[in-house]
């Protein structure tokens, strides 16, 4: 579909009519398994010789292909691996490239959730972590990352406080050390940002959020950009350079080729491992990425409308959104994503603690729950839900204060969600 707008492509990047029946719209196959048309065919299929035929839906599903096919379109990736949520996603983009002994270094700037799974679960499993405390200082990166370094990770636009990664930067010290940088695009979704196009090696998202848009379904995906060279240091990658044992001594790196990541993470880890996405919430996400850039449009507008009625409020203490001039990220925000910087608004009360609490209480238009990127407007307290989890430290370092709120901000009229934000600043 090369030449056709995004608009375009996001309708139609992997669809075609169901060849068993002419249906237009991607059908549901809500099936487990698929038929073999005879021994040879199902052996060519588990000994990944056919890669057009789906065997179990675990693996492959064709509802769940068109979803791939149209995100790694939109994400400019030459693949990518549905699973059964984002948070699946980032573990098994990392746990392709990384065993026991390995090291990852981390922006600080994450989603509670991600910042446990590395800095614990990853820790069980061998794997250490560093976390680059200030990302916006190249220098911490480079210092961070060791001999047995296998990745760098970070956020596009960070979860809560919305720093914008200079992915380009970032992506430039990774590849000096030899490694791949993985960013987590969820917030801006590629409408608004497309990390490869700067650099980045694998992108993930949780689909959950904005790229379905109606907070029905949970999903997440891993887009390869393809253009990493495992072999460059077959020691360092033995996943990709080194016989297979699951697969009688396959190579995924070299057979392969530019698809080696994905297809090793969709047939190693997904086969193994488990997390495969149900069928229905595949149809569910291509609902919603049809609509993908008239939803972002929207909600950029109300989300920055709402950021700078925010800066205007006397128990308002700071905003947190870089579409505001005078963020520390307003500039990377002009160069990374020009067409808004998302929906996500975060904001100090002057009040602290005792303060968020009121004022999310007091709310009624917005909902209280722990997601993003539902058309619905959102609101949270971090410190006290998401990143509640992490140490005192740790949540300063992720730029959770006691009296941080986020926004999810929705496609509701703005002179509505302006008016509840009023009830909340008042009982605040």
């Amino acid at each position: 579909m090369t030449g056709w707008s995004f608009e375009t492509r996001q309708v139609h990047a992997g669809a075609r009519p169901d060849p068993a029946t002419g249906a237009r719209a991607t059908p549901i196959y809500q099936t487990t398994s698929f038929a073999f048309d005879g021994a040879h065919h199902a052996a060519e299929v588990f000994a990944l010789r056919d890669l057009e035929s789906h065997a179990y839906t675990r693996l492959s599903n064709p509802t769940t292909l068109v979803a791939e096919e149209r995100i790694a379109d939109l994400e400019g990736g030459v693949a990518a691996v549905a699973v059964a949520s984002g948070q699946a996603a980032t573990a098994l983009a990392l746990l392709n490239i990384a065993r026991a002994g390995d090291h990852l270094v981390a922006s600080s700037a994450l989603y509670g959730g991600t910042h446990n799974l590395l800095a614990h679960t990853f820790a069980d499993l061998g794997i250490a972590v560093d976390f680059v405390r200030d990302p916006d200082d190249l220098g911490e990166w480079r210092a961070a990352i060791r001999p047995s370094t296998r990745a760098c990770f970070a956020e596009a636009v960070g979860n809560p406080r919305g720093a914008v990664l200079d992915v380009a930067a970032v992506a430039d010290v990774a590849h000096g050390a030899g490694v791949p940088l993985v960013v987590d695009n969820t917030v801006p979704t590629p409408y608004l940002s497309r990390p490869i196009e700067h650099g980045a090696d694998v992108v993930v998202h949780s689909t959950t959020k904005f790229l379905s848009g109606h907070g029905t379904g949970i999903g997440g995906v891993v887009v390869d950009a393809g253009r990493f060279d495992f072999t460059a240091e077959p020691a360092r990658w033995p996943q990709l350079t080194e016989p297979d044992p699951g697969y009688h001594g396959l190579v995924f790196g070299q057979e392969f080729g530019d698809v080696g990541y994905s297809l090793r993470l969709r047939t190693r880890l997904v086969r193994d491992l488990g997390p495969a996405v149900s069928p229905f919430n595949s149809f569910l996400l291509l609902q919603g990425i049809e609509t993908l850039s008239l939803r972002m449009d929207r909600h950029v507008a109300n989300a920055q409308a709402v950021a700078e009625w925010l800066a205007g409020q006397p128990g308002v203490a700071e905003v947190h959104y870089a579409g505001l001039p005078g963020n520390p990220w307003y500039d990377a925000a002009r160069r990374y994503l020009p067409l808004g910087v998302g929906a996500v608004v975060s904001f100090e009360l002057a009040g602290g603690l005792d303060a968020g609490r009121r004022f999310v209480d007091r709310l009624e238009l917005f909902s209280h729950l722990a997601n993003i990127g539902d058309v619905r407007s959102l609101v949270i307290h971090p410190a006290s839900t998401t990143h509640a989890q992490l140490t005192p430290d740790r949540r300063v370092a992720a730029g959770v204060t006691p009296g941080l709120i986020r926004l999810s901000v929705g496609i509701e009229g703005v002179e509505d969600l302006i008016a509840d934000l009023a009830l909340g600043l008042a009982a605040a």
